[in-house]
């Protein structure tokens, strides 16, 4: 096997040939037409027909999976767990901001991070991000400190942090995982992207591209544009260093998230079915893809069908669809409590009521 030295000698030498073909692929996706209803609409059409089509295939024997009372327990201890999981997101989400030296009130940040987790499934998938940034623009808001107010690149920044280093760690985890099976290069890719130096231009243009999606988004304020060739240290935030213990606080987080699920195949008796690192492997690609391919909010039909082409050959199709189903219910169920304590908590404290997206 090769050292990480030898890794990241050839990652080293194979980047400007990445860079190049990356160059050539966007210049004939430009040239392509559109596809009608955008690429959104269309990976949401062909992941829910997979899953539909798995539905049907299977409905005598899914209806025939039944829950006994320590089944359910377990789906409540999901719940539970997936809850505790959006607690820990939330306080990573402010980890992320402490280490762009900013300085969050740590229980408000969280409140306002659970309290517009609820908005990513609103058509769009982008109003829980937009909520946020609005937050911290008006700085006083969550911040502490001599910081008033935040600009909007460096807010931007912070907040897409969140999500791209989600998804990295669950790729390192899955990489953990699956190593037998040849997945450590999928987990090391991303942590290497995430060296300044790389990472920095990559979200340069990630935040440059969500400043337009905001800016065309009906309802929301204008936002200037960022001219294409900015250099970095003007771009209106600057990377203090590797993300490495946001990126740990992330890795807490995909491992809760996993633990929810991980109640759902025990409320289902399928632990026995595949070993706990088959599981994990299965998990973690799903999610990911549900994070971060373009299709419905909140990853629905994706992260399912995802899931049943990597775990179906594995593991008898029925029980898989009721595992990924609960999951579906067990996750919104934790989405939906964790907002109305956020909300119920802003309306009892005085002291929340000025951080109030509504």
């Amino acid at each position: 096997m090769p050292s990480l030295q030898q890794l990241w000698s050839s990652l080293k030498q194979v980047w400007p040939s990445l860079k190049r073909v990356w160059s050539s692929l966007k210049r004939v996706s430009t040239r392509l037409p559109a596809l009608p209803g955008g690429a959104r609409f269309w990976v949401t059409l062909l992941s829910l027909g997979f899953l539909l089509a798995a539905l049907k295939g299977n409905a005598e024997q899914l209806l025939a999976q039944r829950l006994d009372p320590q089944g359910w327990l377990w789906l409540l201890i999901g719940v539970g767990v997936s809850l505790l999981s959006l607690v820990i997101n939330g306080l990573a989400w402010a980890v992320g901001l402490r280490w762009f030296r900013l300085r969050p009130r740590w229980g408000l940040s969280v409140r306002a991070y659970l309290s517009t987790n609820l908005l990513k499934y609103l058509p769009g998938g982008i109003w829980h991000l937009a909520a946020r940034v609005r937050l911290l623009v008006q700085g006083d808001r969550l911040l502490a400190g001599p910081t008033s107010s935040v600009a909007t690149p460096l807010a931007l920044a912070a907040t897409l942090l969140d999500p791209l280093l989600a998804a990295s760690a669950a790729l390192a985890i899955a990489a953990v995982a699956g190593w037998r099976a040849g997945w450590p290069l999928l987990g090391l890719l991303p942590l290497l992207l995430l060296v300044p130096r790389w990472f920095q231009p990559l979200l340069q243009r990630l935040e440059r591209s969500r400043e337009r999606q905001l800016s065309r988004m009906p309802g929301t304020q204008p936002l200037d544009q960022a001219p294409p060739d900015l250099d970095p240290s003007s771009a209106g935030f600057l990377l203090p260093g590797y993300p490495l213990v946001p990126l740990l606080a992330q890795a807490l987080f995909v491992l809760l998230r996993f633990g929810g699920f991980a109640a759902c195949v025990l409320a289902f008796d399928q632990q026995l079915s595949l070993p706990w690192a088959g599981w994990l492997l299965g998990f973690a690609l799903a999610w990911t893809a549900g994070l971060v391919v373009p299709g419905a909010p909140g990853g629905l039909g994706v992260f399912e069908a995802v899931l049943l082409l990597q775990l179906g050959g594995q593991v008898a199709e029925a029980p898989l669809l009721a595992v990924a189903l609960s999951y579906r219910l067990v996750a919104t169920a934790a989405d939906l409590l964790a907002a109305l304590t956020a909300r119920l908590d802003a309306g009892l404290d005085p002291a929340l009521r000025n951080c109030s997206i509504s």
